[in-house]
């Protein structure tokens, strides 16, 4: 009778499963194949979907020329150069074009290197000294069985491997230290008005005015003055009751489209259950008469808290202006770690990237919420390294079987299905488990004090891929280990071997994790079709179309839902960077020990380079331009996977030796190598990456803006006050042919009226009013699609002094109208003051800065549509004191009170007074140089840039 170890040792050399690899190798290429076809047949008739770009884009930057024929969106792919991608789409967009280009370099150099030079020797290897019992066509591909000096040809390869990336990354380095100098030096970027003007953080409190700001810079030398300040002004609870008013309008305009679908009544009133457990218990209640009581509660609670807002507070942030680009960027670059007065001055971001929620947050509060939000982010992981369990139970299919016997009937009576289980099931659970996470993350970062997306995007791939690599290639490997102990200790329990010495057998353990690791190569075949197949996926967009469908046949959309949709979506760099850092861990890892691991990599990336080059020229759009900022960080983690490659070379070198040896030794040259080229790219590269360092001739051309525009047109109230004060409720938005049905909807008198909607810039519709007081507009058929030309407006290069009257050049109505009827009470946000002057600077100082933020060092630490600040709240001289008088309510039924568009501020030419700052202020030999470290401040505000000027 066979012993139950032998059966174990059977199955155990069959760990790499061939026919499971095949399956899952043959089905992606096949359902990818299916997914092309479905893409080329469903993308003429549904350009919304497939080609958005070509109707939404912004100014001249349409996408080039696309044919309606089966392959016509190919010819424009690889016609389109890097310049015309970087003027037309934004250097983030070019950035993550520019990795995925540069990880199919790699990987196309690194498999054909590993795979002309590694597989001859171990098939060679394998068939001169191993059993054909002990191998298989997958195996004889490996390192496994490889013993003696021919395992130095891998040791080799690893110098090769490391050789290889640090040229890539030498060659792309610098095309982007050229690109960013460029960007920094675009007429987009050095006419934004946030690009010259610096965040202040941390003020305290006896500076938190707008002359206190003023004071700050005051105490420090610095070669520049500012042209204004401005201090941060509390809004309590404001920014959660808008949101929250805005929800309620989005969930009632739902209920209401759904109860009159299609035009028609249904025969029933939506419900909905308050209180309760999933669905159990708790207390029904008609859905359209809740939300509708509930959005009047808010529109009151709202219209109250502006009320009582004139008396609001400062905040512990503050921005100031600079004169020119070149000084705001000179003066962040000497106060990086000078710290004036306690505060922290860096650039400030775009307005839109802000996360304002979070500005105002204490050093307390934020030590506080990272402790919990870390606590939270390791229980979260931890949750999430349970279905390894079961990936790992999949993947180990074939060992498992020996002792479950079900498992081995199903093996022995259909061994095809079986392999095709083991094949197709664990890299799909991966996938499936791997969704929410990211969203986790950034939640997560969100809560932990994240002041910008920027940073929020790079938190996530710091997150995520840490996550990544943590579980799913070092705790996966500990759970293989994990069934190859319990494989011996259940093979000699079958023998009846003491308990004593079952103990005493597993000293040996150390040696069977060289296979383990080894083995599970065959797990990583079947995860890199998986990806590729994900990437054609999201090309066909077939859940986005079935969604669509499902929702529109069964729920209905809402005009705000046509209207958002029709929209291009916004590009999720942050997981993409994630996930296609982790598929480069893994290839780099597994290259000098299972090369095909590179090789399916590599043809992955080259599939993925294509795909996401479509849908960043056709469908996706950049939330905010950040200038590659992503760049750097993306490239340590790249450096650390070829660190990981070299570490598990030596770890395999002294389990095949032994460490007592030294021959280990060998392998470590390569990580220094990494060491010093990380050091040397720091100092080449990156120091010039984060700072524009204008040269002397560019000091003096610098464009100047004057101090008198800036404070007249209160430039920088408009731009960085907190959007709360300003933001458009939303106004329940129904279709035109559901119009007539409201009467039957709710009872009492309904009037008639017009809305002016925001989300329209400003543009009147029909509207009802209901006897509570909340108006309905009408929305026609042909208003529902974003209109382009708005887009263009709320996404273009137009100044925000100058929007309003895009608007009226837009949508035909007076430039005296505003769009908002709700500010009245936000009159009293401007201090007053002039702007000062600041101190020569001091003889020396770094142009220089290090690492900021979430870099190498920091592995463990995306769709603002900001409204448009033009409100009548910001029309009052920087020096007046006094509120106006409040202006009364208008009638229940009246139309807002007419808007108001703020003057001054106009961006002026160079012949209209812009020399009234000074060009530079020479440095005094006699002062003593500040002494400033190399370290930046934690807070580096400077994550997004320029292409959208604000």
């Amino acid at each position: 009778m066979t012993s139950i170890g032998q059966i174990i040792d059977e199955n155990s050399s069959r760990t790499l499963a061939p026919a499971a690899v095949a399956s899952q190798v043959a089905l992606m290429s096949v359902i990818s194949v299916a997914a092309v076809i479905t893409f080329n047949v469903l993308r003429p008739k549904n350009k919304a979907i497939y080609e958005p770009k070509v109707k939404y884009h912004v100014g001249d930057k349409k996408p080039p020329p696309i044919s309606d024929s089966l392959f016509g969106w190919l010819p424009p792919l690889y016609r389109t150069t890097e310049p015309e991608l970087l003027e037309k789409f934004g250097l983030d967009a070019v950035t993550f074009l520019r990795f995925t280009r540069m990880m199919r370099s790699i990987f196309s150099t690194v498999a054909f290197i590993c795979c002309a030079i590694l597989l001859p020797i171990d098939a060679v290897y394998n068939l001169k000294h191993v059993p054909s019992s002990g191998r298989n066509i997958l195996s004889m591909l490996t390192i496994r069985d490889v013993e003696g000096s021919y395992l130095f040809a891998h040791v080799a390869i690893t110098y090769m491997v490391s050789v290889v990336v640090m040229f890539f990354v030498w060659r792309h380095w610098r095309v982007m230290l050229h690109l960013r100098q460029q960007w920094f030096r675009s007429p987009e970027y050095m006419e934004s008005f946030y690009a010259r003007t610096l965040a202040i953080m941390h003020v305290p409190k006896k500076y938190q005015s707008d002359a206190g700001i003023r004071a700050i810079f005051d105490s420090v030398q610095v070669p520049y003055p500012t042209t204004s300040v401005h201090i941060g002004r509390k809004v309590g609870r404001l920014p959660e009751l808008i949101d929250y008013h805005n929800d309620i309008v989005r969930q009632l305009e739902q209920v209401l489209v759904t109860y009159l679908k299609d035009g028609k009544i249904a025969k029933e009133r939506p419900t909905i259950r308050i209180g309760g457990f999933l669905g159990m218990g708790g207390v029904k209640k008609d859905a359209i008469d809740f939300y509708t009581a509930k959005l009047q509660r808010v529109n009151k609670a709202i219209e109250d808290y502006r009320q009582e807002i004139d008396t609001r507070q400062a905040e512990n942030y503050g921005f100031a202006s600079m004169a020119a680009v070149p000084y705001a960027h000179t003066v962040a670059n000497m106060l990086r770690k000078k710290h004036p007065k306690g505060t922290d001055v860096t650039l400030a971001p775009n307005p839109k990237d802000i996360i304002w929620a979070n500005m105002n947050k204490s050093p307390a509060d934020l030590f506080q919420k990272k402790v919990v939000g870390f606590l939270l982010l390791v229980l979260v992981c931890f949750f999430n390294t349970i279905p390894l369990f079961i990936i790992s139970i999949l993947a180990n299919l074939s060992s498992i079987s020996a002792y479950v016997g079900f498992l081995g009937a199903w093996s022995t009576a259909s061994p095809g299905s079986f392999a095709f289980v083991s094949g197709v099931l664990p890299p799909g659970i991966s996938a499936l488990f791997g969704v929410a996470l990211p969203l986790v993350m950034r939640y997560l970062s969100r809560f932990q004090g994240a002041l910008t997306h920027s940073r929020l995007d790079r938190a996530v791939v710091a997150r995520y891929f840490a996550f990544l690599v943590i579980s799913q290639l070092v705790i996966f490997t500990l759970i293989g280990v994990g069934f190859i102990a319990a494989e011996q200790v259940v093979s000699e329990i079958g023998e009846h071997v003491s308990f004593a010495d079952i103990i005493n057998s597993l000293h040996s353990l150390p040696a069977t994790i060289n296979s383990t690791y080894i083995n599970q190569s065959s797990y990583w075949l079947t995860f890199f079709p998986l990806r590729g197949f994900l990437a054609v996926f999201d090309l066909a967009q077939i859940v986005n179309l079935l969604w669509i469908f499902i929702k529109k046949k069964i729920f209905g959309r809402t005009p705000r839902d046509i209207r958002e949709w029709t929209q291009p979506a916004e590009f999720e760099y942050a997981i993409y960077y994630s996930i296609l850092l982790f598929m480069g861990t893994v290839a780099l890892v597994f290259a000098p020990l299972a090369p095909l691991v590179a090789l399916a990599g590599a043809v992955v990336f080259w599939a993925s380079s294509w795909v996401y080059k479509y849908q960043l020229m056709f469908v996706f759009v950049t939330k905010v331009e950040s200038g590659g900022r992503l760049w750097n960080m993306i490239v340590n983690r790249l450096l650390v996977s070829v660190v990981l490659m070299q570490l598990l070379m030596v770890l395999t070198i002294g389990l095949q030796y032994g460490f007592k040896s030294f021959l280990w030794l060998t392998t470590v040259p390569p990580i220094l190598f990494i060491v010093a080229f990380k050091v040397w790219i720091d100092k080449t590269f990156y120091h010039k990456f984060l700072y524009y360092i204008p040269s002397r001739e560019e000091l003096e051309h610098a464009q100047i803006h004057s101090s008198r525009a800036d404070a007249s047109g209160n430039r920088i109230e408009r731009r960085f006050g907190h959007p709360a004060l300003h933001m458009e409720l939303f106004t329940p938005m129904l279709h035109a042919n559901m119009m007539p049905l409201l009467g039957e909807v709710y009872k009492g008198p309904i009037g008639s009226d017009k809305a002016k909607l925001g989300e329209y810039g400003g543009k009147k519709l029909s509207a009802q009013v209901i006897d509570c007081g909340i108006k309905f507009a009408s929305v026609e058929q042909r208003d529902l699609e974003y209109d382009p030309a708005l887009y263009k407006r709320d996404r273009g290069e137009v100044d925000w002094d100058a929007r309003s009257m895009a608007s009226a050049a837009i949508f035909g109505h007076r430039p005296s109208e505003s769009a908002s009827a709700y500010h009245q009470k936000a009159n009293f946000y401007a201090t007053g003051g002039e702007s000062g002057r600041s101190s020569p600077a001091p003889m020396n100082y770094s142009r220089t800065n290090t690492q900021t933020e979430i870099e190498l060092s920091r592995l463990g630490q995306s769709a603002d549509n900001l409204p448009l600040l033009h409100d009548r709240g910001y029309d009052y001289p920087m020096s007046r004191q006094t509120p106006p008088p409040p202006v009364p309510n208008p009638p229940r039924f009246a139309s807002p009170s007419p808007p108001y568009i703020p003057g001054g501020g106009v961006h002026l030419s160079p012949a209209e007074d812009f020399r009234e700052a000074p060009l530079h202020r020479p440095y005094t030999p006699s002062r003593e140089g500040l002494n400033y470290a190399t370290d930046p401040p934690q807070y580096n505000l400077a994550g997004r840039g320029a292409r959208h000027p604000v």
